[in-house]
């Protein structure tokens, strides 16, 4: 059995004030995806080599204080590598691809559309084809699992108020539940890849990601937007899916899957 957790810790250095070390502890994952590090690894006390992750990979953002991926793995990968090969999203530190003997795994921070709309185009349109054919063509020589904060609740289950957000006639919707952006997670599934909490739990309702502000994780008020997601072929290795909802530190929660 392999456990593995994503979890947008948003700021690694101030989530690490928060219980994450007791967090990461308790869920006890194998390897440990994090999103929106806002760091670089020397600005970071390595406590959790003392739980057992030896292999640790950082694609950090130019920008300081600003996006990151991390990998914490208590296997050591075939091999790692950083980015989509696009260097107008690479220097942001989005993704990170570690290969191990039966898949990938891959981590992945896809950039927020903002408030105003004005990065829907460039991530609907640039970011998630370049993302998708990235995954597809890791595809072809092993099964591939990719998981984080894809910025998007997919179906109307998937978010507490639906009505308030969605793409209409006489407004263009909220980030992260506009048409494009769900339309983009159609072809994620009809591109043959499983949203793993979906098929272990078809009907079930929790979420990932609550805003900060009027009491929305206190009243449940959420969205679910952190995933993972596996090739077809993996589906008779889906053991169980996660959202730790209980784990506080974030505004977001972590997510698990587990492996046969």
């Amino acid at each position: 059995m392999v456990y593995l957790v994503s979890w947008n810790v948003n700021g690694i250095r101030a989530v690490m004030n928060k219980g994450f070390i007791e967090s990461v502890k308790e869920m006890n994952p194998d390897v440990l995806c994090l999103q929106e590090t806002k760091a670089h690894p020397d600005q970071v006390d390595h406590q959790l080599k003392e739980l057992g992750y030896d292999y640790e990979y950082w694609n950090s953002a130019e920008k300081k204080g600003y996006s990151g991926t991390a990998i914490f793995s208590k296997i050591k990968p075939l091999n790692v590598e950083y980015g989509l090969g696009f260097e107008k999203h690479d220097n942001e530190g989005r993704v990170i691809t570690a290969e191990f003997d039966d898949y990938y795994l891959v981590t992945v921070y896809t950039p927020n559309s903002k408030r105003a709309l004005e990065r829907l185009e460039e991530r609907t349109k640039e970011w998630d084809v370049l993302f998708l054919a990235k995954m597809k063509e890791l595809e072809k020589t092993k099964p591939v699992i990719f998981c984080g904060d894809l910025n998007v609740a997919h179906t109307e289950q998937d978010i507490k108020n639906a009505q308030g957000n969605k793409t209409t006639k006489t407004k263009p919707g909220s980030a992260g539940f506009t048409d494009a952006e769900r339309a983009g997670f159609d072809r994620i599934v009809e591109a043959g890849f499983i949203d793993t909490f979906r098929f272990v739990y078809p009907n079930e309702i929790k979420y990932s990601w609550w805003s900060y502000m009027g009491r929305a994780r206190a009243n449940n008020v959420g969205w679910r937007i952190d995933y993972f997601c596996a090739s077809e072929s993996l589906k008779d290795k889906i053991e169980d899916a996660a959202i730790h909802n209980e784990v506080m530190g974030s505004d977001h929660c972590p997510v698990g899957l587990k492996l046969k």
